[in-house]
Parts: C-alpha cells; sequence; structure tokens
C-alpha cells in the first residue's frame, strides 16, 4: 500500500507493498548497477539537455540568444542532481518534484525563443523582455526543487532505516 501523503512507502503501521520489506529497501549507495545508472544518467541528461537547449554548437539546434557560462554550469549541476536522484531513490515513490526541477531547470537554461511551446503561448517580445532576464533564476528554482526532492528521498531513507533498526530494550 503506498502513502498518499507522501507519495511513498507506507507507514510502519501500513502493510508493506508485495514482497518488500524495509530490510530489502535499504539504500544500496555501494552497489555498482545503481551508481553505473546515476552516472550513466548524468551523463545522458547532460548530453541531451545540453544538444536540446543548443548551448553548444550542434547540427540538430540552433540558439537564437547567446549562451552564458551560467547556462551550462546549471546544465552540469541539473544533470549530476539527476544521476544522484537515480541512485538514491527509493522504490514505489513520486517522482513529480524531481520532474518538476528538471522541467524547471531546463527552461531556464534553453533559449526562450527557441521554445516553440513558450513562443507559441507568449510570442517572442514577451520573452525576450519579460522570461529572458529572470531565466537565471527559473534554473536556480529547477535545481533547488530538485536538491528538495533529493533531500527529501534521503530523508525517506533515514526514516526507513529508523524504522528497520530492532528496538532496545
Amino acid at each position: 500500500m503506498v502513502d498518499t501523503h507522501r507519495g511513498c512507502l507506507p507507514a510502519p503501521s501500513e502493510e508493506a507493498p508485495l514482497g518488500s520489506s524495509p530490510q530489502s529497501m535499504r539504500p544500496e549507495f555501494r552497489n555498482p548497477r545503481r551508481l553505473l545508472a546515476g552516472v550513466i544518467v548524468a551523463g545522458v541528461a547532460f548530453a541531451v539537455l545540453g544538444t536540446v537547449a543548443a548551448v553548444w554548437e550542434n547540427p540538430f539546434f540552433i540558439r537564437m540568444t547567446v549562451v552564458s557560462g551560467w547556462e551550462i554550469a546549471l546544465l552540469a549541476i541539473l544533470s549530476l542532481m539527476s544521476g544522484l536522484y537515480v541512485v538514491i531513490r527509493r522504490p514505489a515513490c513520486s517522482i513529480r518534484g524531481a520532474g518538476l526541477g528538471g522541467v524547471l531547470g531546463f527552461l531556464g537554461i534553453a533559449c526562450p525563443i527557441c521554445n516553440k511551446i513558450l513562443l507559441m503561448l507568449f510570442g517572442t517580445e514577451l520573452l525576450l523582455t519579460y522570461f529572458e532576464p529572470i531565466r537565471i533564476y527559473v534554473a536556480l528554482s529547477g535545481v533547488a526543487v530538485l536538491a528538495w526532492a533529493i533531500w527529501r528521498e534521503w530523508l525517506g531513507w533515514v526514516r526507513l532505516e529508523a524504522e528497520s533498526q530492532p528496538l532496545a530494550s
């Protein structure tokens, strides 16, 4: 049963998901497969998002605004945090926080007038006048939301670890 309040694992008094126990859901940070998955996600996220956002020249996308140094730095931070999230993610937990952080981060680093959806909704003049100056704050809010999602996952692991410890008599 999933705890709908937190979107994660059940409370201690509730029934655990079939075939799982707090012991089997412990974090396996030293597990090479999870670490490899995190490294792959970080690398793929950096390459794909950087190419789509055209923070470097590529044959697929052309950027129409100048790339600042902060965009590549924030892309690297977002990619590393996405990889870290994959390493520490708990089973049966919602990924909404991490997804929202990723989307906000991407919107912040991407070219505002290259995004066809934003362009159709708001127009070039509005995007360049109002959105361009705050893009760094949108990207930083994406990093903050992703950091919050990672922190929440970490606290969930800490709580699971505490619940799985035998009570001292």
